[in-house]
């Protein structure tokens, strides 16, 4: 009966609160890598923007406003900030493979909504918000990154024929 009741328990942690759709948003994979590649997370978080500037900002709204004013590409590395030239094969800047660079604006706030457990609800702010396509893109892709990926068709579905152009460079 005690084996019953600690399997209870195990279950009732490892499920969110009200079933699938509670508001809190269990993590998926590593719980401190978020599951970025490892070049990147290394240059997140040895990034000036990222200890200096991103440290100040303690709230959801305060980190969609930085996306807001800040973001205007997906790319994770800063424009010609990467050292591919005369590299080939798989280390000719292939899917973070290779030397890394600087770390984009975009990456680093990703990492940053990341250390603030987004609730089911604060997610869907991000991807449903109308003022940016970066705002939204960073929800698809903290979706991407935290959540298990037999559920990403069912976050992403209602999406798929979003027709807004990002203009800066996605």
């Amino acid at each position: 009966m005690a084996v019953s009741q600690q399997q209870q328990q195990q279950q009732a942690v490892s499920k969110p609160a009200g079933g699938k759709h509670g508001n809190v948003l269990p993590l998926w994979g590593n719980e401190k890598t978020m599951n970025l590649n490892p070049m990147i997370l290394t240059n997140v978080l040895s990034s000036p923007y990222f200890k200096v500037q991103l440290y100040e900002l303690k709230t959801y709204h305060e980190v969609v406003d930085e996306i807001y004013f800040k973001v205007n590409h997906m790319e994770p590395w800063e424009k010609g900030s990467r050292k591919t030239a005369g590299q080939t094969g798989m280390c000719g800047g292939v899917r973070g493979v290779g030397t890394g660079g600087i770390v984009s604006t975009a990456f680093c706030l990703l990492y940053k909504l990341f250390t603030l457990k987004l609730t089911r609800k604060q997610v869907m702010g991000l991807i449903t918000h109308t003022d940016s396509p970066y705002i939204r893109s960073l929800g698809f892709m903290y979706i991407r990154y935290t959540q298990p990926p037999s559920d990403l068709v069912d976050w992403y579905d209602e999406f798929l024929d979003d027709e807004e152009v990002c203009h800066h460079g996605w």
